[in-house]
């Protein structure tokens, strides 16, 4: 037996798209008005390269707070930065809109202060974290600094044909 619900990343033709990237990925309006937008930010290219999970994780941690304060001052919250289980980037979900130029910008600020980072990582203890152990501060920085150096791009939705 299937879902009956189709998920619209799942009909993403990720053999055509090219990493790293934001783009668009869906926009819901609440009953009063509310928007609420997810964003793919794709920081490597779809199975040709994953990163590994004690990287990621410590991106995970180091982005959800400077990519906040790189979008400071603007007219969203950003709500969740979530890791892509293909381990390949992160949903980024915001209440409210902005242009996916902005939101690029954001990412390659939050970026290139990930690849500086050093000292604590932010929420790495186990009161805070559900998986502690599992960070790599080095790594962060090196995956940080090579995705940097590839240059983002805003990514159109290219579906299955």
């Amino acid at each position: 037996m299937q879902p009956k619900t189709q998920v619209d990343s799942f009909e993403l033709d990720h053999t055509k798209v090219r990493a790293p990237y934001v783009r668009l990925a869906d926009t819901k309006v609440g009953p009063h008005g509310d928007r609420v937008v997810k964003w793919d930010v794709r920081l490597v290219q779809p199975n040709q390269a994953e990163i590994p999970t004690a990287p990621l994780h410590t991106i995970e941690h180091l982005l959800a707070g400077y990519l906040r304060d790189a979008l400071d001052g603007e007219a969203v919250d950003v709500v969740d930065a979530s890791p892509m289980g293909c381990r390949t980037g992160f949903y980024i979900t915001m209440l409210g809109e902005l242009p996916a130029e902005r939101l690029l910008d954001g990412m390659q600020e939050a970026l290139g202060a990930i690849a500086q980072h050093s000292g604590p990582i932010p929420g790495c203890a186990p009161e805070r974290c559900g998986n502690w152990r599992d960070h790599s501060l080095p790594g962060a920085n090196a995956w940080a600094s090579d995705i940097l150096k590839q240059g983002f791009i805003v990514q159109e939705t290219i579906p299955l044909t």
